[in-house]
């Protein structure tokens, strides 16, 4: 099921400013809270993942089509390019070849920081969503899309449909679509004129896959102590619906292993644009772990396993904990892929970011296809 689609009820089944990188957005088919045990029970005996999946690939975007292969793609370490793998299972996208669909422009905008693509199938077209700057001003980080009208996302001509506006011309990124009740939405990171913070997380109504409409709210601003460490960053949104209520996550704090996920949640029923149907969780639902060595979790997507029915967290973190020099320049964030559960209470349950289950490496030794 695409991404793309509006999120039904039941039946069935997302730094700054020099220093924390960014970067997404939907799933399918809900259940309910009864379900849930069921879920979980279907999630253990789903085929394991190796991990990482893919290897120095961060802010990853899995989308689950229709037409029965999973489109992968996610920030490259160069920050020069957006790739796409696809695949008819999860762990084949870790074999799956990479195909450069769309390179930065050598001067001008979209020349530098090619960050956080997501790729969205919606009214018969297909839209990446990613952050870049001008060349010449490589802090100048905006929202821009790519568009393609044929059906499949490898061929035909990817056109490049300009900046994705916002209310101010200020550091943003991190966009991410979703419908839901007839609406499409777009959530996304952005520092507001004024504030003192890097970035807050914005939701706002679409006129169009390009083009916002009508107010644009704030969700959550970096104000807890797990949120500003190094930096003041809520970034990375993504959405999920389940049990009767939308869940957003974010992440926050520097890309270091302070790198961690929040967790914003709505009732279903209720108005997406009034921030204050959305309450937030005082604690991060999901941090760096000692004990399976996973450093800096975090700009996650949610996708749904061969199954149709077991959700999967979709996310990036490292191998090792202390990093020399800048984390933007650390390459060593890989795509990463678990089981998604769900507590009794119908809210999600993280967990811990798994240990891995290949043998780590520090560099790219993959060939470009």
């Amino acid at each position: 099921m695409s991404r793309e689609h509006e999120l039904p009820d039941p039946p069935g089944r997302r730094l700054l400013l020099k220093g924390a990188l960014a970067a997404g957005a939907l799933t399918a088919m809900p259940a309910t809270v009864a379900q849930a045990a069921s879920t979980q029970a279907a999630g253990s005996r789903a085929a394991s993942y190796v991990n990482p999946l893919v290897r120095n690939r961060a802010d990853p975007h899995i989308n689950r089509h229709t037409d029965g292969h999973y489109y992968f793609t996610a920030t490259s370490p160069e920050y020069d390019r957006i790739i796409l793998r696809r695949s008819r299972t999860l762990r084949g996208l870790s074999a799956a070849d990479e195909s450069v669909i769309w390179r930065k422009h050598e001067t001008g905008v979209m020349g530098a920081h090619i960050w956080a693509p997501e790729i969205h199938r919606i009214d018969g077209k297909w839209y990446i969503y990613f952050a870049s700057a001008p060349a010449e001003d490589i802090w100048a980080i905006r929202i821009w899309v790519l568009e393609n009208s044929h059906p499949n996302p490898f061929r035909g001509t990817w056109v490049e449909r300009g900046q994705l506006k916002t209310a101010w011309e200020t550091f943003s990124l991190d966009a991410t679509t979703f419908t839901h009740r007839g609406s499409r939405y777009l959530a996304w990171a952005q520092h507001e004129p004024g504030m003192d913070n890097n970035t807050a997380v914005w939701l706002s109504r679409m006129a169009d896959p390009i083009t916002l409409t009508g107010p644009q709210v704030r969700l959550t601003t970096p104000e807890l102590d797990w949120e500003v460490i190094g930096y003041k960053v809520n970034e990375g949104p993504s959405v999920i619906k389940r049990n009767g209520r939308l869940f957003m996550t974010y992440s926050a704090s520097a890309t270091d292993f302070n790198y961690c996920m929040g967790l914003l949640t709505i009732d279903a029923g209720a108005d997406l644009m009034n921030p204050a149907n959305w309450s937030k969780s005082p604690t991060p639902v999901f941090t760096s772990n000692d004990t399976t060595k996973q450093y800096g979790p975090g700009h996650n997507s949610f996708t749904v396993a061969e199954d149709g029915r077991t959700d999967v967290l979709v996310y990036h973190a490292r191998q090792y904990k202390d990093i020399v020099g800048d984390p933007l320049n650390d390459p060593n964030r890989h795509t990463r892929v678990q089981r998604l559960g769900w507590k009794p209470d119908g809210t999600p349950d993280f967990g811990v970011p798994v240990a891995d289950t290949s043998t780590p490496i520090t560099t790219d030794t993959r060939k470009e296809s």
